[in-house]
């Protein structure tokens, strides 16, 4: 069934760093943009934005920071889901970033209905979900501000929840009250009283109706984003806000700045097999799984181990004798926890970030616009690197003030450009680049490009990069 008399806008929030899920989710690379989550080849975020395809739904428009943006245009490219992507100036919390939505969504002359979908989340049950989204989006055609409520399976302390009053119709309700993530008792004590449902951060409604009641109760926020928008800046399938005006804007979540004071907040309950993937142990529980109810991702064996979560990236991972333990193995990281210690991942994660870990930060793997490179080796003076360029792609013109670098062509071809020449190199070839010396590598072919990057010098940090030129405008 499709809703071909309603304009529906898929605003997906892709901001978050996902840090109790390290060492696969980091800074530059969190959750929502990687695989190894959930059993699907596709992340989060694309899974967020193929689901409810089929109901009309005519335009895609996506939330994230700077950082992560050419992370976000490719994976929605590669899907054929890519719309205006939105670059947020800094992170505001939930309320801003849908009046941002909100406000471009009306600048092109209508007033659709915004399905606001995290997209970090996982739904097993796409038909249900879509049929709640169907009863969701006839309240907010009335004026309602539908949420969703997830149907409680056990007194969860990780999840806000919400109080419901009267029934609207068959199928939704009036929210009576948000309550804040409780204690043990407290959940209990609600799962047993009834009518009350976790908060599922997911929200129908028409774009026109909260920014009416974003402006009733928080006119500041109102007032920041309208004078954001008043200055939007297109580049490529980016949107770039006015930073100084949206940095006006208290950060604040849309519950705290609307669901809890309006009078036109309902609900739709939902029993479809909803997770936020918070934790590695959410991850567990709402994993299927195999013998001695272990759960295994990637190269792992197994022997006499019961309750386990094991995910290998990148080598064969061996568990002997163990029970209820969580290892996760990356590239350059293992880790290793009790299964019902894994909301404590953070404190790890926050030990990492002070001693200055560049491993909570990013991964040997790191995505560009033009590809990416991972980092193979490296000690005093040197570093090697295997690049990736796609076809079509260029990086930077650019110049090093403390490296030299070596390219080895493994397969491809690549255009070098260095100072006032080019050179088209094939594979086993290879160039010199010295230091200061002005240069670009581009990839003319049809296929991918791959090749080895010997640095050395006395300072080889990322920052070492002067851009002269860059198609994709990075500083």
């Amino acid at each position: 069934m499709t809703n071909n008399n309603v304009d529906l806008w898929r605003v997906l929030l892709a901001g978050g760093s996902g840090t109790r899920l390290w060492p696969v989710s980091r800074k530059l690379h969190p959750k929502q943009f990687s695989t190894g989550i959930t059993d699907s080849s596709q992340t989060l975020l694309q899974q967020t934005a193929l689901r409810l395809d089929g109901m009309g739904i005519s335009n895609t428009l996506t939330l994230c920071n700077e950082e992560h943006r050419f992370l976000v245009a490719e994976q929605l490219r590669a899907i054929d889901r890519l719309g205006p992507i939105i670059l947020e100036p800094e992170g505001r919390n939930t309320a801003p970033a849908i009046a941002l939505a909100a406000l471009t969504a009306m600048a092109e002359g209508g007033d659709p209905i915004l399905l606001v979908l995290p997209s970090d989340h996982q739904i097993l049950d796409a038909n249900r979900f879509a049929a709640a989204t169907r009863d969701a989006i006839a309240l907010a055609a009335q004026g309602q501000l539908v949420t969703f409520g997830v149907v409680p399976t056990e007194p969860a302390t990780g999840y806000g929840y919400i109080k419901v009053g009267q029934s609207i119709n068959e199928t939704g309700y009036k929210v009576r009250t948000f309550v804040e993530k409780p204690d043990l008792e407290t959940a209990k004590s609600l799962l047993s009283a009834g009518g009350n449902y976790w908060n599922s951060g997911m929200f129908v409604f028409k774009a026109s109706v909260y920014l009416t009641e974003l402006k009733r109760h928080r006119p500041d926020v109102f007032a920041a984003c309208e004078r954001a928008v008043m200055d939007m800046q297109q580049d490529m399938s980016f949107i770039r806000v006015n930073q100084q005006a949206f940095l006006q804007s208290p950060s604040i979540s849309i519950d705290h700045a609307i669901m809890e004071k309006t009078q036109h907040a309902s609900l739709v309950p939902l029993d479809v097999g909803w997770s936020d993937l918070g934790t590695w142990g959410s991850i567990w529980t709402c994993s299927e799984k195999a013998q001695s109810d272990n759960v295994t991702r990637g190269n792992v064996v197994l022997h006499d181990a019961q309750g386990c979560l094991a995910v290998a990236e990148d080598r064969l991972l061996g568990l002997v004798g163990v029970k209820d333990l969580v290892v996760i193995e990356t590239k350059d990281s293992v880790l290793v926890c009790d299964r019902a210690r894994t909301e404590e991942v953070k404190g790890l994660t926050d030990v990492l970030q002070k001693a200055g870990a560049a491993e909570v930060e990013r991964h040997r793997e790191v995505f560009r616009p033009w590809g990416k490179f991972e980092s193979i080796s490296s000690g005093n003076s040197y570093q090697v690197k295997k690049l990736t360029v796609k076809p079509g792609a260029k990086l930077s013109l650019q110049k090093h003030q403390h490296r030299a670098e070596h390219w080895v062509v493994v397969s491809g071809t690549a255009k070098v450009t260095k100072g006032q020449q080019e050179i088209l190199l094939a594979e086993n070839q290879s160039t010199y680049i010295s230091v200061g010396e002005v240069h670009r590598l581009e990839n003319p072919g049809q296929e991918d490009l791959e090749l080895i990057e010997v640095q050395s010098g006395s300072y080889l940090g990322e920052d070492d990069i002067i851009r002269l030129e860059d198609r994709y405008s990075r500083t």
